[in-house]
């Protein structure tokens, strides 16, 4: 990859170092924004910068260059969990008081921090309220909302905006060049390495718009595409559905900026019920902020089909 700085992340990096010259650097950070715009990236530079492994001029990289070191730890909800449990939190609470390896102090990276089950969070608050030592607590989320406001509070909040459609496509023309990203990443929400994610599933995104469009025409049934569909990870296929129903929202709105996909025809989008397109898209969005054990997957994509098959007349509500 030609060009791996995530340039997009400017006004971020610029905080990080006025505050750091200021003599008041935050001792918990909750970096939040879309999928794919970088937000892990620019926690791996965080933490990389606190613990004096990365030079005071250095960038963040894609992919990230996450550093190995003792007084590091990055908490993700474990292998065959979906959510961060209060042990993990417990666990990193008691280390964090213990003394740093490098004298730098500590850091830890809780990513996605909206993945924290209640107690979990609970279990945090008195650690981001008063950090022992040095130590350096970032938070990501996808979903900040999903966030109690008792965990928002005690955080600085750095939020990473998309790039412009001109500089996204100008990097991605610089990471895999010859292709048409004008397309992917307006179909990726203006999220570069979303549309870097979604390029490498150009296959099977392709044949799920081809069942998308052949369900609200009557080609194929519903249950047989959530059969098909309910093989891929639940956050892939909602997230896809609900980019295709945002662009159908801006189209039928007049507001399509370029790239907008155009996987649903003119024809279809006559038949839907245009008024019940927010609503749809809403109960995709909360079955994506749910963690994924919580509901049955092909049920769900089953009841979202056939509202989709039948022009979204009647929305069931599928949480």
């Amino acid at each position: 990859m030609k060009n791996n700085i995530l340039t997009w992340l400017s006004p971020l990096i610029d905080a990080a170092r006025a505050s750091a010259e200021q003599g008041r650097s935050a001792h918990a950070l909750l970096i939040s924004g879309a999928v794919g715009t970088g937000k892990r990236v620019a926690a791996a530079w965080l933490a990389a910068r606190h613990l004096a492994l990365a030079g005071e001029d250095s960038l963040p990289q894609y992919p990230a260059l996450v550093p190995e070191n003792a007084d590091l730890r990055w908490i993700r909800p474990l292998e065959d969990k979906h959510t961060i449990g209060i042990d993990q939190i417990r666990a990193l609470v008691n280390e964090l008081s213990l003394t740093s390896y490098t004298g730098r102090g500590k850091v830890a990276i809780i990513e996605p921090a909206n993945a924290m089950t209640v107690s979990a969070a609970n279990s945090l608050l008195k650690t981001l309220e008063e950090p022992p030592g040095n130590a350096l607590l970032i938070l990501v989320a996808d979903r900040q909302g999903r966030l109690p406001a008792t965990i928002v509070s005690r955080c600085q909040r750095l939020h990473v905006n998309p790039p412009s459609t001109e500089d996204g496509i100008a990097w991605l023309d610089c990471a895999r060049p010859g292709q048409n990203w004008s397309k992917i990443l307006g179909e990726a929400g203006n999220a570069p390495l979303a549309a870097l994610a979604a390029y490498e599933r150009q296959d099977e995104t392709d044949g799920m718009g081809l069942d998308f469009a052949a369900v609200a025409e009557g080609v194929k049934k519903p249950l047989q595409v959530a059969a098909n569909w309910a093989k891929y990870e639940p956050e892939f296929v909602l997230s896809w559905m609900g980019r295709q129903i945002m662009s159908c929202i801006l189209r039928v709105s007049g507001g399509a900026p370029r790239g907008v996909s155009t996987i649903i025809s003119d024809s279809v989008l006559r038949r839907v019920d245009r008024r019940n397109l927010f609503c749809y898209l809403d109960i995709i969005n909360r079955l994506r902020s749910q963690p994924v054990g919580s509901f049955n997957v092909q049920l769900t994509l089953e009841c979202l089909l056939i509202d989709w098959a039948g022009g979204l007349r009647t929305v069931m509500d599928n949480e």
